[in-house]
């Protein structure tokens, strides 16, 4: 069956219908040079666990699927923790 991956373009791929999670974002990693790991994929709003087929989320065939990629970051450095509290820098 052909489905679609939807992420900076769109993908369209030929795949088994009890194809895991797993080899389409193995796929992708290796089109795209991306580490597997940080690959999301997501179908309706619902997160797509690796270790399942595509069948158990009700993918059908013309089905798009959305892929993500993790980003960075999350931490707020110290210095901007404190971004606009001023104190001691006024002279009394």
């Amino acid at each position: 069956m052909q489905i679609f991956v939807r992420g900076a373009e769109l993908i369209p791929l030929d795949v088994e219908n009890d194809v895991a999670v797993n080899d389409i974002k193995e796929t992708i990693a290796e089109e795209y040079e991306l580490e597997i790991d940080n690959i999301l994929l997501s179908f309706n709003g619902v997160p797509l666990g690796d270790d399942q087929n595509l069948s158990s989320f009700g993918i059908t065939p013309g089905a798009t699927i959305d892929a993500s990629v993790k980003l960075f970051g999350g931490k707020v450095h110290g210095s901007l923790a404190r971004a606009g509290k001023v104190k001691g820098q006024t002279p009394k």
